[in-house]
């Protein structure tokens, strides 16, 4: 089998996996036991795991009982790993006879579902083979897709995929949509067919599409049937093939404009064999500190994730949640998605197209939610809406909120649970880690920490070491550091960058935390983020925190500027909740009160917005641009 960009030979002797991480080995070597065809791995993904040749892996995974020995405090410990349990299938589920369901049949050429253990597809289909005719994704008021039919639509769609625009394992797909069914069947459709799903934010510029569209090597794009001018710019200049999806209604299939149809063969239709090695997803980091990185993540990353959330939550075919977040963003993607999915649970995408304050709590209702996940901004929002317009119908019966991808206030997340009578339990995520690295868990399994982001999520491993690679005391700050299935193998094509964050065995998050006796994390803040104010580090986190408590403050950010007498100066931006009734030295008053005075603001900012991004997280480092320069 030829490999795209790669030329290398297969497993066994071969230059192309010498020193390979043996997990990944494994895996390939797994797959020609089984006589499963293997990925055409692509040139950046072999760079990747030749990266990794003289240092230990950073994935680690929990397939086969090993004993790893790492060195971090200069002597050597061992790490046992631990054999991965199959998560308990439901009684229900045990006893339920085998059904298609209703829905699309696949067709002759629609692919014949293999896919190995611990892969997305075999979660995916698991659940759609146990629960086929609960509901799964849903438009409120318009659409509504169960289990049985999505599993048949992207079967369905794959087919299409590889016949029509020839894809092969190991190509690159841009998608390009609002959140949309179209996006969620043609997202799992590119995966299923063995290529690379990279989602695209909407809002990009051309300029911004031709650097992601050339960085991901993606070969095709893929819009909605209202397409977006900016993204068909950019891939007509780079020369990509452009598809639009539309399903006319759930009887399906998805037609794909743009694209001849031609009679799917035996070889494209029926040759799916999903691996766990399999690269299904490549994002970009935010690129907060640096340009964005790409991250590509396999099958099994992608599995891990979801087993974890879907652990920690305890999600099962009975939850539902409505879809708030982008799902070109980790975020929404993998946790409110991919996690309700694998759970044969319910997701709905919002019936005004994105996150509407207005109408999230009658989306809620209409799914039956039982939970829902969102950014700090976004619960703040959801906060001030209805403490100005209360509902006029009773809120749904939830039975947790979810906080991530930014540090929530304690105070904020007190006016949550007080308003919406659920417990709120804040996590920590990466892109780096498929999403989910740890969370607060449910009441039923241990206690809530405001302040902090939880424990360890699942199978994945989480220590705080110092520079040196030892891990510190309880209490201790240091460098927040995880290893585990979920975790990227790696950047593509950034060594510099998988040299700093891949180091003793660990993948480093740039991070710095405080681990508790009971192994709960509390983010003191970026390394590159703390503020050195005349060799006093101090937490811009923390700041923040007091901030948010003023009752008069709806936003806050504290950062650092350059200060020739300390070498660094605090510096805040804050949003008044009513315009004009916050003056600067209000907030500085309170700040005096609630902070030693080394760490209180010298300069307040008092603005209508701060900026963000498209997810609503703030980013101190355009922040403290903006206002430096401003000033």
């Amino acid at each position: 089998m030829s490999r795209p960009g790669g030329g290398g030979e297969k497993p066994g002797g071969s230059p192309l996996f010498a020193g390979a991480p043996p997990s990944l080995c494994s895996l390939v070597l797994a797959g020609r036991a089984a006589k499963i065809d293997l990925l055409p791995v692509p040139a950046w993904w072999i760079a990747i795991i030749q990266r990794q040749r003289h240092q230990p892996p950073a994935l680690l995974t929990r397939q086969t009982l090993l004993t790893r020995h790492i060195t971090t405090d200069g002597a050597t410990r061992s790490v046992r790993q631990q054999k991965q349990s199959k998560p308990p299938a439901s009684e229900s589920a045990k006893n339920r006879p085998h059904s298609p369901g209703p829905g699309p049949g696949p067709g002759p050429s629609s692919p014949v579902a293999m896919a190995a253990a611990g892969t997305l597809t075999a979660l995916l289909k698991d659940a759609a083979a146990a629960f086929p005719a609960r509901r799964a994704v849903a438009v409120p008021g318009k659409l509504e897709l169960t289990h049985a039919a999505l599993d048949a639509l992207v079967d369905a769609a794959a087919a299409r995929l590889a016949a029509d625009a020839g894809l092969l394992p190991g190509h690159v797909v841009a998608l390009c949509f609002p959140n949309t069914v179209e996006l969620v069947i043609m997202f799992l459709a590119v995966i299923r067919a063995r290529g690379v799903a990279a989602p695209l934010n909407p809002a990009y510029t051309q300029e911004e599409f031709e650097f992601y569209l050339s960085d991901s090597e993606a070969r095709l794009l893929i819009t909605g049937a209202e397409g977006n001018p900016a993204v068909q710019a950019a891939a007509a200049k780079l020369g990509l093939a452009h598809a639009a999806a539309t399903l006319p209604d759930a009887a399906g299939p998805v037609h794909l404009a743009g694209l001849q149809e031609q009679e799917a063969s035996a070889a494209n239709g029926n040759s799916f064999a999903n691996a766990a090695s399999d690269v299904a997803l490549f994002l970009h980091t935010s690129g907060t500190t640096s340009r964005p990185k790409g991250v590509p993540l396999t099958q099994g990353n992608l599995a891990a994730s979801v087993r974890n959330i879907r652990s920690v939550y305890r999600l099962r075919e009975t939850d539902a949640t409505v879809v708030v977040l982008p799902l070109f963003h980790v975020h929404g993607l993998v946790c409110a998605l991919l996690g309700s999915l694998a759970a044969a649970a319910s997701v709905a995408l919002p019936s005004a197209g994105r996150f509407s304050a207005s109408t999230f709590w009658a989306d809620m209702r209409a799914a039956g939610a039982t939970w829902y996940t969102a950014v700090p901004t976004i619960h703040q929002i959801i906060l001030d809406r209805h403490a100005a317009r209360p509902e006029e119908e009773p809120i749904p019966a939830l039975r947790f909120v979810r906080s991530c991808s930014a540090s929530l206030a304690p105070s904020i997340l007190e006016k949550l649970e007080a308003a919406f009578g659920a417990p709120v339990l804040e996590a920590y995520a990466m892109t780096e880690a498929s999403h989910m690295m740890t969370s607060n868990p449910l009441p039923e399994d241990g206690a809530r920490k405001p302040g902090s982001v939880g424990r360890a999520a699942g199978q994945l491993e989480l220590a705080v070491l110092d520079e040196g690679g030892a891990a510190v005391a309880a209490g201790t700050a240091g460098e927040v550091c995880v290893r585990g299935a979920n975790v990227t193998a790696g950047y593509k094509g950034n060594p510099a960058a998988n040299e700093e964050a891949f180091r003793f065995g660990w993948f480093h998050t740039g991070d710095i935390g405080v681990l508790d006796e009971e192994g709960y994390v509390r983010l003191v803040g970026r390394i590159k983020e703390l503020i050195n104010r005349g060799g006093e580090k101090i937490s811009p986190i923390e700041v923040d925190a007091v901030l948010l408590a003023h009752p008069g403050v709806k936003q806050a950010v504290a950062f650092g500027v350059p200060d020739h007498k300390y070498g660094e100066e605090i510096n805040c931006a804050v949003i008044p909740r009513r315009e004009g009734a916050l003056a600067e030295e209000d907030v500085l008053a309170h700040c005096r009160r609630n902070l030693a005075s080394f760490k209180v603001p010298k300069k307040v900012f008092i603005t209508n917005d701060l900026p963000k991004t498209a997810t609503g997280k703030i980013q101190r480092r355009i922040v403290a641009q903006h206002f430096v320069k401003a000033a």
